[in-house]
């Protein structure tokens, strides 16, 4: 499954959304759906932009917050490089300083070792995250020393030693349940 997001001018990508057991429909209002993905004090003067990439509304804190079925998103700059360079397979991503992205509704899953995985398999650490914090850095060897295992408690090191590496950091206990 596929859904498009443009990014960077009139460029429509397609994004690989994780398949679902459940069909998750679009919110009844996709501007204070996206809005729950952080917390007011960010998501108040965020741009909302819907996953096709058309602006819903304009911000001017420099956020920009995405009504992605089953796990809005609020993301700032740095995280919208990033974003980028995943939409487009990049081999390298370029941050300048550290980046933020808040996802306080969780994620419909993910793999913890492959960025374009789709679904879970016995072999791709899939993972669901309730609500968290994500966190990037330009230099990857500033994550030395957080743990990679998203089971071991606290923040975790996701995609470990791939451009789009970023450290994963729930804000509940046991926020974490891997996929068997």
């Amino acid at each position: 499954m596929f859904r498009c997001l443009s990014l960077l001018g009139g460029l429509v990508l397609l994004l690989p959304t994780p398949v679902l057991a459940q069909d998750v429909s679009a919110p009844d209002d996709p501007v204070a759906y996206a809005m729950s993905a952080a917390p007011p004090e960010v998501s108040a003067d965020a741009t909302v932009m819907d996953p096709e990439g058309n602006i819903l509304r304009e911000g001017t804190n420099g956020w920009t917050c995405i009504p992605m079925p089953g796990q809005p998103m609020c993301l700032d700059g740095e995280w919208m490089s990033w974003l980028d360079a995943y939409l487009n397979e990049a081999d390298e991503v370029q941050t300048n300083s550290l980046g933020l992205a808040y996802m306080l509704q969780g994620d419909a899953g993910a793999s913890n070792i492959d960025p374009y995985a789709e679904g879970p398999t016995p072999d791709n650490e899939w993972v669901v995250t309730g609500p968290h914090l994500m966190i990037i850095v330009p230099d990857p060897a500033l994550l030395e020393g957080i743990p990679t295992d998203p089971t071991a408690g606290g923040p975790y090191v996701m995609w470990a030693g791939h451009p789009l590496v970023h450290v994963m950091v729930p804000i509940e206990a046991g926020g974490v349940t891997p996929h068997h």
